[in-house]
């Protein structure tokens, strides 16, 4: 049976589970040690003096560490292979996690936040690859959407930890919460000990062979290359391959999609308890509000992964900016409201924009080609959080003087925007296999 079968077509075994296991716990990992700094920015703004230039910048420099380790990460994953960039990101997140807990200045944080950022643009492109790659087509869609659920129970996780290591009451509990990813850290590299390397990349790497030997070593001894639905590149390819054929167009959807889909999440969770005391959420409203709405983005999320095999990937990513965008206008336009509405729309943008949220690794995973997958996977991570840095760069300053209300606004218009490419633009991949999913021809 097994010299016809696909292994896009297997049952999920013991290897997938432990693998969604190793790429997931990258992605809770990912999650803790971006949100964890909202967690610490008050006080250790107040510890070290920090104006609200050094704020912002201290706030978006793992985001333009991602722009920097996502480009990177993607030449990296797509020439030394998935498996050696599996190790590097979580050794980046335990060292410099580690290194801020002796900060004393804005700088020092700056410099530390951007390399754990280039640490998360690995993870980006080695840990949804290696997921992919090994996972047959009816798991895909669900498994990779659930990476992204992970990244925000790691953000939950940041907030309850963070926030019970600043009960103690200490003065520099901060470097103690900022240090704390660490933990999570090394336990990753231990669970991704014995990974296997891409056969579907051994294979465009003409080192067939191996492939063969890793394909059966996970899926048993009958199985073979003839098991596996993937032909080798005739010519390999390029960046700019990537951008001047017809996947120019799915570049452009992937970047500005994810871009939309980012920019105001990640606004939200670097500045969450100021965002909510200027929605008028005071004291305990504004500590519980953030893991609330945390917690919901996590539920929205949840969501999405059981529909992403009913509804298609394209019916999803348009639902998922037209409610949360509507949601986000009523946080403009009742923005001086009662905390129990301001609490229901933010609620409702968590709970909506979870479909975007799951396909900022299920669509590029699935849109490109093994030669150029991590490559994609890592420029549209990477301009994707050109416009995250900047936005969270200027929450605080907006706050100061535009205003909540209009600040609200601005996060729903890069919504809408998100919404009118997703219609131009996204395609489905619902059902197809990997192969087909990549090619220009469907």
């Amino acid at each position: 049976m097994s010299k016809n079968l696909s292994i896009e077509d297997v049952p999920l075994n013991g290897f997938h589970q432990l693998l969604t296991v190793r790429s997931g716990g990258g992605w809770l990992l990912d999650g803790y040690v971006l949100s964890i700094i909202g967690v610490a920015m008050v006080q250790l703004s107040a510890a070290l003096g920090l104006s609200s230039f050094w704020e912002g910048m201290v706030a978006s420099s793992a985001l333009i560490g991602i722009f920097f380790g996502g480009f990177l990460g993607g030449s990296l994953t797509g020439h030394l292979g998935r498996q050696k960039l599996y190790f590097v990101g979580p050794a980046i997140f335990i060292v410099c996690s580690i290194a801020q807990f002796w900060a004393e200045s804005g700088l020092a944080l700056f410099a530390f936040r951007f390399l754990i950022g280039v640490g998360v643009g690995f993870e980006y492109t080695a840990a949804g690859a290696m997921l992919v790659e090994f996972m047959p087509k009816k798991y895909r869609g669900p498994r990779l959407a659930m990476l992204t659920i992970l990244w925000f129970a790691g953000a939950a996780l940041a907030y309850i930890v963070g926030n019970l290591i600043l009960s103690s009451g200490d003065a520099d509990a901060w470097r103690l919460v900022l240090a704390s990813p660490a933990v999570i850290g090394a336990l990753l590299l231990l669970v991704r000990l014995g990974s296997p390397e891409s056969p579907r990349w051994l294979l465009s790497k003409g080192r067939a062979a191996e492939a063969e030997r890793v394909i059966q070593k996970v899926y048993g001894p009958s199985f073979s290359l003839r098991n596996l639905p993937e032909q080798p590149a005739e010519k390999k390819m390029s960046i700019g391959d990537l951008l001047h054929s017809g996947y120019g167009k799915r570049m452009l959807f992937v970047a500005v999609f994810w871009s939309c889909s980012v920019i105001p999440v990640f606004a939200v969770y670097a500045f969450a308890p100021k965002v909510l005391q200027a929605l008028n959420l005071k004291g305990e409203w504004a500590s519980y509000g953030s893991v609330i709405i945390t917690v919901l983005f996590v539920v929205g999320c949840i969501i999405a992964t059981r529909l992403i095999n009913v509804i298609g990937r394209r019916s999803m990513v348009i639902h998922s900016f037209l409610w949360s965008g509507l949601a986000l206008v009523g946080l403009g336009i009742f923005s001086s409201g009662a905390e129990w509405l301001v609490l229901v729309l933010f609620g409702a943008y968590a709970v909506f924009i979870g479909g975007a949220q799951v396909l900022q690794l299920v669509y590029p995973n699935e849109l490109f080609p093994t030669e150029i997958r991590s490559m994609a996977v890592g420029m549209g991570a990477s301009l994707s959080r050109i416009g995250a840095a900047i936005g969270t760069w200027l929450v605080p300053m907006a706050l100061q003087s535009i205003g909540i209300g209009y600040t609200m606004f601005a996060a729903a218009a890069v919504t809408l925007l998100g919404l009118l490419v997703s219609l131009a633009l996204a395609p489905e991949t619902r059902s197809l296999s990997l192969q087909e999913a990549a090619s220009l021809n469907h």
